[in-house]
């Protein structure tokens, strides 16, 4: 038993079984042992693999989209160039590297990170000292002027809570014990006025998932923009809307039990994006249409800037960098699996890439 069950079988006992929400969050941010509190989670020595892990084109041609993006709104002198959840800082240094290369957009930039993780912290102020970043632990804390954010694997990090179906009403699963063991439960099934129009495409026994957090984060996002101009990037597995039971564990790259080793494994859930694009337009932005992370990149010239890579390569050096552009863009990959949605001022022009009759950013070629 890991500290932190013993920490959450004492609280159970205590005080009764608490929604899976609550169960998350605790495991990957409590102060003392949560997952993201302790560590360093990503590449080969840790749990999971990220996008910019995988290619420094990934982060290249999203950097130029966001500049592009910056430039179709008259180039303001001064933005707020954002991330939520940054990792290790990889995907914000291969941006920044590829918009450099559009006159002025360094020189306006000023960098903020919303993270919550102090070790991740110390990981990114080592990569990105140069951009002299500034750290928040919530997006509410950005200063309000235009505002250009990416996040990627941000949202399925988010504390879900999921209802099962039973005639008309619905029973939040929990997290109790059995035995001593933590172990998922039921509570008693209710009428649930939020989830009132989902009755007409589901059966008993379907699972709904909903992520407040994430719908208040885009809120809170799509607000900035459409007051002060910018644009959103949101990058993460899952689609339009929610249906099936998708919380999952990662431990050492492999699926574990999500209740096995609370605060050692990482928890997730596939993101419903529905929710995200109303919560959008009803803070006063557009949302674009979804779609798949491999349309995306390849509308961005990802294929055009790994060719050009490949020319400096060979060998082993060569394979991996095909197979790399490969796992980013191939529908049996990570192609299809993960969604991209984009936010913008109502009247702007969305973000290169996010219409289907749009070149990719002007600078493409040049990262």
């Amino acid at each position: 038993m890991t500290p932190l069950a013993r920490a959450l079988t004492r609280r159970i006992s205590s005080c009764g079984p608490m929604p899976l929400s609550d169960y998350m969050a605790t495991c990957l941010l409590d102060p003392e042992h949560g997952y993201y509190t302790t560590r360093d989670p990503m590449g080969a020595a840790g749990d999971f693999t990220t996008a910019p892990e995988i290619s420094q084109m990934f982060g290249e041609v999203l950097g130029l989209a966001l500049a592009q993006s910056w430039a179709d709104q008259a180039a303001p002198a001064r933005f707020v160039l954002a991330e939520p959840g940054p990792g290790r800082g990889t995907l914000m240094a291969d941006m920044l590297r590829a918009a450099g290369r559009v006159p002025g957009f360094l020189a306006a930039a000023r960098l903020h990170l919303v993270e919550a993780s102090p070790a991740l912290r110390a990981v990114q102020a080592a990569k990105l000292a140069a951009f002299q970043p500034h750290w928040h632990t919530g997006l509410s804390e950005l200063p309000e002027a235009p505002l250009f954010l990416v996040a990627n694997e941000f949202f399925d990090a988010l504390p879900i809570r999921q209802f099962v179906r039973h005639h008309d009403g619905w029973a939040e699963r929990q997290v109790g014990l059995s035995g001593g063991t933590l172990a998922f439960g039921l509570a008693p099934p209710l009428p649930l006025a939020a989830l009132a129009a989902r009755l007409a495409d589901t059966r008993e026994g379907d699972v709904v998932e909903t992520c407040a957090p994430a719908e208040a984060a885009v809120a809170e996002i799509a607000r900035r923009i459409a007051a002060h101009g910018g644009a959103a990037i949101f990058i993460d597995y899952g689609g339009w809307q929610s249906l099936g039971d998708t919380f999952q564990a990662l431990r050492k790259h492999a699926p574990c039990n999500p209740l096995e080793r609370p605060g050692e494994a990482d928890l997730t859930a596939h993101v419903a994006f529905a929710p995200l694009a109303a919560a959008a337009r009803a803070a006063g932005a557009a949302a674009s249409a979804l779609i798949p992370q491999g349309v995306l990149l390849e509308r961005l010239g990802v294929t055009e800037r790994a060719r050009r890579l490949a020319q400096q390569l060979s060998g082993a050096a060569l394979e991996n960098h095909i197979a790399a552009h490969r796992r980013l863009t191939h529908p049996q990959e990570m192609g299809n699996l993960f969604k991209a949605l984009a936010i913008h001022p109502l009247g702007a022009p969305p973000p290169a890439g996010f219409a289907p009759d749009q070149p990719k950013a002007d600078h493409a070629h040049d990262a």
